[in-house]
């Protein structure tokens, strides 16, 4: 199908196989590759994916039809299947098209496939930050982002051309919409910030933080008053440390 046009994309009649469409993230690229005027095939083979897709009006296209007419493929599929399903995309991928996947996991792991003449970006997204100034009540409560929160992306370029890059860019700031900002990354580099920084470390001491927020609880404090208390300082204390 093609999606409504948007102005805000140079690379605007591209075609995109979206791999895994119908799930937990493919939903969330479904929602806004609808907004653009990007060529999208949609490919999606479990149930539940399947419903997401037919509750959107969206058809399921088949990957022989798809992929070796498409210019991008996003792999929007769990890390533990990317290696597979990976070989199944890129065996069908012309030359001089790209291949994009969302977390340098897998990637860095050599789980990707390669072929002469495709390229590789992958992008993450940041997530909208606790200092964003959100004008609406949706975008406050848009804590993940991609829908009404704009957020920060980082974009990596695995294989290929700066013009791989160019494509990559344009594709992540429509996945990820309202993009804010775009940092290139190399993909080691990536790795640093997911999964070493914030889901090792920074996750690890929210645990922590969280522990004593139910001891302090527990011990016969309101927890409405913990709640407050705790989050306010918080954000004092994020403040200072990053200036």
């Amino acid at each position: 199908m093609v999606s409504p046009r948007s102005p805000l994309l140079t690379f605007s009649m591209k075609t995109i196989t979206l791999v895994g469409a119908g799930g937990k993230m493919g939903c969330r690229i479904t929602d806004n590759l609808m907004k653009t005027d990007y060529r999208v095939h949609y490919l999606e083979v479990s149930v539940r994916g399947l419903e997401n897709l037919r509750q959107r009006n969206l058809t399921v296209s088949a990957p022989t039809g798809a992929i070796p007419l498409s210019d991008v493929a996003i792999l929007a599929v769990p890390d533990i299947a990317i290696g597979a399903i990976s070989h199944d995309v890129v065996t069908l991928m012309k030359a001089g098209s790209l291949l994009m996947a969302l977390d340098p996991a897998a990637p860095l792991d050599g789980q990707l496939a390669e072929k002469h003449g495709v390229g590789v970006v992958i992008a993450h997204p940041c997530h909208p930050s606790v200092f964003n100034w959100e004008p609406t009540e949706n975008g406050f409560r848009d804590f993940y982002g991609g829908v009404s929160a704009k957020q920060a992306i980082v974009v990596a370029l695995m294989r290929g051309t700066e013009d791989d890059y160019e494509l990559g860019v344009e594709v992540s700031q429509a996945m990820y919409a309202p993009v804010s900002r775009v940092h290139r990354v190399t993909l080691e580099q990536m790795a640093m910030l997911e999964p070493a920084l914030v889901e090792t470390l920074a996750q690890t001491c929210m645990e922590t933080v969280h522990e004593g927020y139910k001891r302090v609880v527990a011990a016969g404090v309101p927890e409405a008053a913990v709640r407050d208390f705790l989050l306010g300082h918080l954000r004092i204390q994020i403040a200072v440390l990053f200036n």
